[in-house]
């Protein structure tokens, strides 16, 4: 585990005024603004899987260049592709040379319509899929993955599937990834309460919202929606899983311990210390492959990283830096799709 060159002014290091600052609507005005000063295209497209799922997505490039390569970008949980992080690494990104789709995964954006059944977090194959067919529209090489969050948990559980899936994959990096559910949700329980409240406030509106889409599906009533974080997760896994529980739904995206050892595909990892959502305690003990890398800084707060006053993230640039050194570290033809791929 190395640590990163990463020093935020003094006013800044306290970990929560990181972790709320760095999601506030002022950060995602800024990435817009980022984004409209490079002139960056921006299309729609909807995935249709072949299981049936459907996922939006967006796609950003720089018009007149030939890219150097596709990031395909995660969201964290109750986020979305304009979160102010998302943003931010599409327009760094696109500085770098790089062509970017940022993903909503289900029930995430405004994509509440596009699927009668419940998001959760072991619906790795929404992931797994979406990346086949980002590759199969956007044919760019090679293709990369970045995430935050419980995006991150995604990117590294895509790299994990992708050799076997045929999703030609080069690397994948990750910031502040949920590794140990049951230790997320413990922390969130007996930490400051704001992001219990948060997060419980962003998947209320989003359960209502699936409600009235779909009442012939989702017929629950308003004393579901109290339940605190721990009853609604055993709720809806019982409900819309066919996980015999909890205990049995967080094993499903724990990728902490030695559950990463056997990737094939390298990644980077970057952690704070100072997290308040994801317990720091689990880096450590992470186990990778030796072409992969764990990181970490001693401040940054969940997602932060904010280096002063014009909300500047640190993250944004590790993700492309490493990205990019990835790219100019891989062998000549590492990028080509595999004979076995198929959409």
């Amino acid at each position: 585990m190395k640590p990163v060159d990463y020093r935020p002014p003094r006013w800044l290091r306290n970990p929560h005024l990181q972790s709320v600052l760095g999601s506030l609507p002022p950060r995602r005005l800024l990435g817009a603004r980022a984004l409209r000063r490079l002139g960056a295209s921006h299309a729609e497209h909807v995935l249709d899987l072949a299981d049936g799922t459907r996922l939006l997505g967006f796609h950003n490039s720089l018009p007149g260049r030939e890219p150097r390569g596709l990031v395909l970008l995660l969201h964290g949980w109750e986020g979305s592709a304009d979160s102010s992080y998302m943003r931010h690494s599409t327009a760094e990104l696109l500085r770098r040379g790089f062509d970017v789709f940022r993903l909503n995964f289900r029930d995430h954006g405004d994509t509440h319509h596009l699927n009668e059944e419940l998001f959760h977090s072991c619906r790795l194959s929404d992931v797994v899929q979406a990346a086949g067919e980002v590759a199969r529209r956007f044919p760019q090489r090679p293709l990369l993955a970045a995430g935050y969050s419980l995006g991150g948990n995604f990117a590294l559980r895509l790299a994990l599937a992708a050799p076997e899936a045929g999703v030609p994959l080069a690397h994948a990096v990750a910031v502040c990834p949920a590794l140990d559910p049951a230790r997320i949700l413990h922390a969130l329980e007996t930490g400051l309460p704001i992001y219990h409240w948060y997060f419980m406030r962003k998947w209320r509106r989003s359960l209502r919202r699936k409600r009235a889409l779909f009442p012939h599906r989702h017929d629950f009533g308003d004393e579901v929606l109290g339940l605190d974080m721990r009853r609604l997760t055993h709720w809806m896994v019982q409900r819309h899983t066919d996980m015999a529980g909890i205990d049995e739904y967080f094993d499903g995206y724990n990728i902490a311990g030695d559950r990463l050892a056997r990737l094939q595909v390298p990644v980077n990892v970057l952690a704070a210390a100072d997290d308040p959502v994801i317990p720091f305690e689990g880096f450590p003990a992470l186990r990778l492959p030796a072409h992969s890398r764990l990181e970490y800084a001693e401040l940054g707060g969940h997602c932060g990283f904010l280096e002063g006053l014009s909300l500047n993230g640190y993250a944004e640039r590790w993700v492309a830096d490493r990205l990019e050194a990835a790219v100019a570290a891989a062998p000549a033809g590492r990028a080509t799709m595999p004979a076995s791929f198929s959409a």
